[in-house]
């Protein structure tokens, strides 16, 4: 059995100057290709289950799709809830088998995100598992802008709610299609001035790939998000199967043709990170 929780994962990678993929899951295809793919390349993965996976797909049968995989891994799989929004929700995470929660009171005032997301960790350490939280507010290429991670209060954040994880917005994007930006190296050096907490870039995919492998290597950033990239590949592979032959209609067969080119790009993606 491989499963592991995420300060598994993070604390290891924080020592040895490398970083884990937490790849973003929409179901059964993309994660079990991303499993195959670090088992391939011989390294760690986080399953991320994100809001729009779980409209989808309840937490519980998450769970037990997540697990067992895990179970069946040569390599450590996290169980990860990514962007759990309530007490309620991470709750029902931490019974359905996950072993990380991820809660997201980015978009609240800095006392009411410390006061939520301590918490939240209290919850996840008494379980035995861990806990990520999110000061700033990383936004989005379809919507929200950011709000930069103010330095002094990361520390505050980090100290206070005790969280084994923290996300920080330092020019990072969700959902962003390209990788013309760039994070601010200045400000993450200034955050890590001030905490020793291991570090998580949402919005990976927008960060050029030199650079995720750079700061990987040199900083604290022990996790880097990846969705959009990987979800566009799906989306590529999906196309040419369905072109491929016009009457065939079967779901399973047709979504068997996503699942190399899918682990080839998440084998990529692990290979830019690891140790």
């Amino acid at each position: 059995m491989s499963l592991a929780t995420l300060s598994d994962v993070l604390l290891p990678a924080k020592a040895g100057g490398y970083a884990v993929a937490g790849l973003v899951t929409l179901g059964w295809e993309d994660m079990r290709a991303y499993v195959a793919a670090a088992e391939a390349e011989n390294c760690a993965v986080i399953l991320q289950a994100g809001p729009s996976c779980r409209e989808h797909t309840p937490l519980p049968v998450l769970g037990k799709m997540f697990r067992h995989l895990a179970e069946a891994a040569s390599v450590p799989v996290v169980a990860h809830l990514d962007h759990g929004y309530t007490y309620d929700e991470c709750s029902e995470a931490l019974d359905s088998g996950f072993t990380s929660l991820m809660f997201d009171g980015s978009r609240s005032p800095l006392r009411d995100n410390i006061a939520q997301t301590r918490k939240i960790a209290d919850l996840a350490h008494a379980a035995g598992i861990s806990c990520e939280g999110e000061i700033g507010f990383v936004g989005y290429a379809d919507g929200e802008s950011s709000a930069g991670t103010d330095p002094e209060e990361a520390a505050i954040f980090a100290r206070e709610t005790d969280v084994d994880a923290m996300a920080i917005s330092v020019g990072n994007v969700h959902l962003q299609q390209d990788k013309e930006g760039g994070l601010d190296e200045a400000r993450i050096a200034a955050i890590q001035a001030v905490t020793d907490v291991p570090l998580v870039i949402h919005g990976g995919s927008g960060v050029p790939v030199a650079q995720r492998k750079k700061l990987a290597q040199s900083t604290n950033i022990c996790k880097f998000n990846i969705g959009t990239e990987l979800r566009m590949v799906f989306g590529d592979a999906l196309r040419t199967a369905i072109s491929k032959d016009a009457a065939r209609f079967d779901r399973v067969s047709i979504l068997k043709d996503v699942h190399d080119p899918i682990e080839q790009a998440a084998r990529t993606v692990l290979a830019t990170m690891k140790g």
